[in-house]
């Protein structure tokens, strides 16, 4: 029987106590939640019984009646090194001790170092940084600016994108439980995700992953006939939606709402090279694959062996502190200080010290090859379960990017704070394999 019931290990051990829960109850918190919270957060939940977060420390996360959990979401891949870093803690508490808001009109030490600091993670010509508070800002400013610099309107994305639920960047989400039957995103045109998984071609070599889909092909070493038909597809785009003249191309290197779907590994190439010939500038969404989560590389777009015109991040940028920014070139920057521009929270002297902090700990906890170790690991295990299972279709995913596609349309996006150990990647592969015995047993 290859269901065999897995034994389940001890949650591995961890040394920090949180404090005792004295706030208020449950009860009162749902309370609250039904009449004064956002009516959705009720709705978009996948627990039958609510999670009551009280504390967290790097990898692990507290309720309130003391349980404790291995996070392996990192609240929507946010928390990059760790819940409560104490290295980040203490950059926060320092900079809230000197100075917690000024502008960015004026100069202080904070904002110019931390500037300088990201800049050097960046290749040239991308060096111009705008700051922002989060990545829906990030891509709407994108937007504007990539419009103003082309002097063109339109904007392509891949459907099953997600980049923001502004106004603007709706029109640049394709995914239909984020849309209002309201105009919103005038001017963007979404066109097929390749998705060589659950799309019309894909085969067993296409994607940059440690673990390939289950679709035989017949292609020759380094020649990929499903990329060469999904590069067909944008160019039916190019010839039938959009002017001949376009303002430009937003793709996620990786898929990150959309279930960590990956691309042919040259398709982000050519589509740039297509876009850039019709006047596009080609923006590069790093606010899920941005710094180091991929393993590789530190940003998603240097997997593809691209450059692109303008990058967009959040999330990770300040570990779970409310930042974004758009880092593009000098003369994109130009064109654009032809009219104001200010943000006031972009640059905050507390966000800035954090998100300097963070990218001062992925280097001293070395957080990219943790992700990268781990994650091969974890991919390659998965893929493991995926053969043993037949409700799991497909495990795909590069670092601490995973997608675990089952074949009734559900994904588990696993993307956890990056400093989890192989322990606890064990762990969770045991939880996993027992959950996934038990619902085949119940079937």
């Amino acid at each position: 029987n290859k269901y065999t019931i897995p034994d389940i290990p001890e949650m591995p051990s961890c040394s920090f106590n949180p404090e005792e829960y004295k706030g208020m109850s449950k009860e009162r918190m749902l309370d609250i939640r039904r009449q004064n919270c956002n009516p959705m957060t009720l709705k978009v939940t996948y627990y039958k019984k609510p999670v009551f977060i009280h504390q967290g420390y790097m990898q692990w996360l507290w309720d309130v009646d003391g349980s404790r959990y291995l996070d392996l979401f990192a609240g929507v891949a946010t928390v990059s090194v760790g819940h409560c870093h104490p290295k980040v803690l203490t950059a926060a508490e320092q900079q809230l001790k000197k100075l917690w808001h000024t502008t960015n009109i004026y100069i202080y030490p904070t904002l110019h170092e931390y500037c300088e600091k990201l800049a050097s993670y960046l290749p040239d010509p991308l060096k111009v940084i705008y700051l922002t508070n989060s990545g829906s800002e990030a891509n709407d400013l994108a937007m504007l600016m990539a419009r103003l610099h082309t002097g063109n309107y339109d904007i392509i994305t891949f459907r099953g994108s997600y980049h923001g639920g502004g106004p603007q960047t709706l029109g640049l989400t394709s995914n239909a439980a984020y849309k209002y039957p309201v105009a919103s995103g005038l001017g963007c045109t979404n066109t097929m995700c390749p998705d060589v998984f659950r799309g019309p071609w894909g085969g067993s070599n296409c994607r940059d992953s440690p673990v390939q889909t289950i679709r035989d092909c017949s292609c020759a070493q380094g020649h990929c006939k499903a990329n060469e038909h999904y590069i067909e597809q944008l160019r039916e785009t190019l010839a039938t939606s959009v002017p001949t003249r376009i303002a430009g191309f937003f793709a996620e290197p990786i898929q990150g709402v959309g279930g960590a779907v990956q691309y042919p590994k040259d398709f982000l190439k050519e589509a740039y090279r297509l876009v850039r010939e019709r006047g596009g500038i080609c923006i590069a969404d790093e606010v899920q694959t941005g710094f180091g989560r991929t393993g590789s590389h530190f940003w998603g777009f240097q997997g593809h062996d691209i450059i692109p015109d303008m990058v967009t991040m959040a999330k990770g940028i300040g570990n779970g502190f409310p930042m974004g920014a758009v880092v593009t070139t000098p003369e994109i920057a130009a064109s654009f200080a032809r009219g104001v521009h200010f943000n006031t929270f972009g640059g905050n002297p507390v966000a800035c010290a954090m998100a300097s902090s963070v990218l001062d700990t992925i280097q001293e906890d070395k957080t990219q090859k943790v992700s990268l170790d781990v994650g091969t690991y974890l991919l390659k295990e998965l893929a493991k379960l995926r053969d043993k299972y037949e409700i799991i279709g497909d495990v795909r995913g590069k670092g601490l990017m995973i997608g675990v596609e089952m074949v009734t349309d559900k994904i588990f996006r696993i993307k956890p704070p990056m400093c989890i150990t192989m322990e606890d990647a064990d762990f969770f592969l045991a939880v996993f394999d027992k959950s996934l015995h038990n619902h085949m047993k119940k079937r």
